[in-house]
């Protein structure tokens, strides 16, 4: 098991997608984050099914800084209640999960 985690959220817009992700990753919360376009989710809101189209955020984080992303991350969405789930990672290319180190790190702390 890493100390490495996988935040799924998900956003009404492309844009409001792309907005929280620089942000993460500028702040150094995230190392990277995929914007997946084409999603459709259905759920219960409010006592009703809903569908809508969404666009899914794939963040690459670290444990530590999980509590502020996800404070960053609902300061920045338009939903009352955004999704944040982190998944662990148990496991990864050693090169890949140390360059997730490295741009995790505030800057001169590599």
């Amino acid at each position: 098991m890493t100390d490495k985690v996988i935040v799924l959220s998900t956003c009404p817009s492309r844009e409001e997608a792309k907005r929280i992700a620089r942000s993460l990753v500028e702040e150094r919360l995230a190392a990277c984050v995929n914007v997946v376009d084409g999603v459709v989710s259905i759920y219960q809101w409010q006592g009703s099914l809903q569908e809508s189209d969404e666009v899914m955020l794939v963040v690459k984080s670290r444990r530590d800084l999980l509590g502020r992303l996800q404070e960053r991350l609902a300061n920045m969405h338009s939903y009352e209640v955004p999704e944040a789930i982190a998944i662990p990672v148990v496991d990864g290319l050693p090169a890949y999960l140390e360059w997730l180190d490295r741009e995790l790190d505030p800057p001169g702390n590599s």
